[in-house]
């Protein structure tokens, strides 16, 4: 099956008019397998976006979580009410206890922020309006040049 990438915070120019529901494809430890839309008339609620998903690739037995594009950091950028704190991404696991998707951690010294369900680091980045990239190894921002 094709992986889709993740969508940005706002709903790309190619569905902007068509409503459509995200649905991650989960397995037994959480892991976010794939990230596939349903049109919002198939999808009326989550378990019938399930039902639809698992018949139309003919497996019964897959779990099948909803996701919002417009949902990070437990905020929703439209002002809706957030989902599972962030959009799912392939990769990235579903929590069932805080029932939130989490993305990769990129860096091995940041940690769970519990609150939103993002990546920390270990020092905030700077704010003097200069562009810094991390450095895991150093555990510091770096100015790029």
């Amino acid at each position: 099956m094709e992986q889709i990438q993740s969508y940005p915070l706002q709903e790309p120019e190619h569905t902007r008019h068509r409503i459509m529901a995200h649905f991650a494809k989960i397995d037994k430890t959480g892991l976010v397998l794939d990230v596939t839309v349903v049109h919002n008339d198939v999808a009326t609620t989550e378990a019938t976006g399930e039902a639809f998903l698992n018949k139309t690739f003919n497996t019964p037995n897959d779990d099948w979580k909803q996701t919002s594009y417009n949902t990070a950091g437990g905020v929703h950028a439209l002002g809706g009410t957030p989902f599972r704190k962030n959009y799912a991404q392939v990769g990235g696991m579903y929590s069932s206890g805080r029932d939130a998707f989490i993305p990769p951690q990129e860096y091995q010294s940041w940690v769970l922020n519990e609150e939103t369900c993002l990546w920390d680091p270990p020092t905030p980045y700077p704010d003097d309006g200069k562009n810094y990239f991390y450095d895991d190894m150093r555990e510091a921002w770096i100015l790029k040049e």
